[in-house]
């Protein structure tokens, strides 16, 4: 990647844009096949699903990816962008039917443990901090296959982290609304932790952006200290919506599982209140209402 791109041709990365091509075209494909087997994907789903990619997209080659290598801020919007927000879409936008060729596959499949709570919050607070070790982060100024490699991480571990919360793949029995708020509130500690750390070590960590920030006529510790403030407040504002839409869908889901085990009284059938949550997690809580009333 060019130091200075806005003074050359700009910045092109064809790794990471044909990625994303690749995975948008996936998508579709196999969105049109369910389509013709009766079973469509969710106009919401393929909404945000898209959006994803077309915020990952944007964040490359757009005028944020030229400058992303000349400012250190500019550069953690770029992140924040593609491994957060997108990434937060994407999974947003999955569904078990769209992953059911891939975790028929035993390599995949086996992945899944991966989206554990207690396996991608870790591995997203580990990923999150080693790149932002000063020699790993100054090489993705200078080096196009290392920057690609960044952004991959960042995009994965995004996804795996937001998994638990969002995604379509089954999650442990105690991890409820209760344990998904916790869950949410320590990653977004983890950012603020890293924000912080930025904000206030008092010590230029990227020495990389140099010339950038010469030429923009911004201090380096100015630059690293917006980096820092950029993601602290990206972090809140994401966590609130995140936190609001977990406490809802958590009293829905309490509501919908309370009006199967009535119905299930009313007939005089016996319903572990434990089917009745795995259904309503699984989303089959009106397929199990259909199954009662014809009992």
């Amino acid at each position: 990647m060019a130091v200075l791109a806005h003074v050359g041709s700009g910045v092109f990365e064809p790794l990471q844009v044909v990625g994303v091509t690749a995975f948008g075209a996936a998508y579709a494909m196999r969105a049109a096949t369910l389509a013709r087997e009766g079973r469509p994907v969710a106009t919401w789903r393929v909404v945000s699903y898209f959006s994803g990619l077309v915020l990952i997209l944007t964040a490359f080659i757009s005028p944020l990816g030229h400058i992303a290598g000349e400012l250190v801020f500019v550069h953690m919007i770029q992140h924040l962008v593609i491994g957060d927000i997108a990434a937060l879409l994407i999974v947003i936008g999955l569904s078990r039917s769209l992953l059911q060729p891939m975790l028929a596959l035993k390599f995949f499949d086996r992945l899944r443990v991966l989206t554990l709570p207690m396996i991608a919050l870790p591995l997203w607070i580990v990923n999150l901090f080693v790149w932002h070790i000063p020699a790993l982060y100054d090489a993705t100024v200078t080096n196009e296959l290392v920057h690609a490699l960044q952004h991959t991480c960042f995009i994965s571990f995004g996804i795996l982290m937001w998994m638990p919360i969002v995604g379509p793949l089954p999650v442990p029995s105690w991890f409820g609304g209760g344990a998904q708020v916790g869950y949410t509130a320590i990653a977004r500690l983890a950012g603020a932790g890293l924000g912080n750390i930025l904000m206030w070590s008092g010590t230029v960590l990227y020495p990389a952006y140099a010339a950038g920030e010469a030429h923009w006529g911004i201090s380096p510790l100015s630059d690293q200290g917006t980096a820092g403030v950029i993601m602290m407040t990206e972090g809140a504002l994401v966590t609130l919506g995140v936190l609001a839409w977990t406490l809802l869908r958590w009293a829905a889901r309490d509501t919908e599982k309370q009006r199967l085990l009535d119905l299930a009284a009313e007939r005089g059938i016996q319903l572990a209140p434990e089917r009745a949550e795995r259904a309503v997690r699984a989303g089959h809580g009106a397929r199990l209402e259909e199954r009662l009333k014809q009992t």
